[in-house]
């Protein structure tokens, strides 16, 4: 059975798509990209400014619904935390790196960067994280492709003449750039990393470095591809997205402020660390807490163990003053 497979056009999203099509194609599926234009494709200005989470997955999700294509592929950090009716993320592949990048010139880290060095990024989420660890950096709104990223750093411009960057768009002007790793591991950028940031020091966006393959609810049980979705429903990664997407949906209700969380599990227990920053950097909420689950499938049971985990985190956040927090501008945590 052949299916479509929905996508955005970028380099690093129709890469994703082929590793999850090449991953799930058996003698009984196969499937073909179709591209999906999205807000946050063929619209200017800053990606916070234009919604944050989600401006990338509108026009793809209903394109699942419209029956445009069978299914879609995500990163799961461009997902809302409030899932619609009509879908199911029916597949979270194994999780790749999901710490943050710093991308710099002369091979510089954190700790290393010049006073007052031009630090590019489009997630609110760093920025906050940033100016609380380096208030003396000045952070600069970017936004584009991988490739236009990473060529905006001093030293790289020329790595990218032949690359896939927007036309007009400035080279070498930033000191560094901060980017998520799993992005540029998946397009082999590896060589562009100075520093995979520890998350003790930066926590990435709830859902960083993890893949989600949205159906609608009747191709839910389309017998072929449900079997090779929950072939690739890995339980990691299930069990990590659901306390960090209950983290985000719980804190959305009534907390702007730029917010991370990362949950790990080990095999016998599931371990959440959460931060929401003022924009500024000025001030920080960070707490974290662990629950028990030791199992060998998914369950019902112990999904509602990992989400109750991350309600639980975000209440003792906004127990905190993280309701308090300035915003920042709209829920732009990537």
């Amino acid at each position: 059975m052949a299916y479509r497979i929905g996508t955005r056009g970028s380099a690093l999203a129709t890469t994703q798509t082929q590793w999850v099509a090449n991953a799930m194609t058996t003698a009984d599926t196969a499937f073909e990209q179709v591209i999906i234009k999205t807000k946050g494709d063929v619209t200017t200005g800053s990606l916070a400014n234009l919604g944050g989470t989600g401006v990338f997955a509108t026009a793809l999700r209903q394109a699942v619904i419209n029956g445009e294509v069978d299914l879609a592929v995500h990163s799961l950090k461009d997902l809302p935390a409030k899932q619609p009716a009509e879908l199911r993320i029916a597949a979270i592949p194994e999780r790749a790196d999901y710490r943050d990048a710093l991308c710099a010139a002369d091979g510089m880290t954190l700790d290393t960067l010049p006073k007052g060095a031009k630090i590019g990024t489009g997630s609110p989420r760093r920025v906050a994280q940033l100016l609380a660890l380096r208030p003396d950096l000045e952070m600069v709104d970017i936004r584009g492709n991988v490739h236009t990223r990473l060529a905006r750093v001093k030293g790289y411009e020329h790595h990218h003449d032949n690359a896939p960057a927007a036309a007009g768009s400035p080279k070498g002007d930033l000191d560094a750039v901060v980017l998520a790793c799993a992005g540029i591991d998946r397009l082999g950028l590896d060589w562009a990393i100075t520093q995979r940031i520890d998350p003790e020091i930066m926590l990435p966006a709830p859902g960083q470095g993890a893949l989600a393959v949205e159906v609608s609810a009747e191709k839910a049980l389309d017998a072929p591809l449900a079997t090779a979705l929950a072939d690739h429903d890995q339980l990691a990664a299930r069990l990590e997205a659901t306390a960090e997407r209950a983290l985000l949906e719980t804190l959305e209700a009534g907390c702007a402020a730029p917010l991370g969380g990362l949950a790990r599990f080990n095999g016998t227990s599931l371990h959440l660390d959460a931060i929401v920053s003022a924009m500024d950097g000025s001030k920080t909420i960070r707490r974290e807490a662990t629950t028990t689950i030791a199992i060998e499938a998914i369950t019902d049971a112990t999904l509602a163990t990992a989400y109750q985990l991350g309600v639980e985190v975000a209440k003792m956040m906004i127990d905190d003053g993280a309701d308090l927090l300035p915003p920042g501008p709209a829920r732009g945590n990537r």
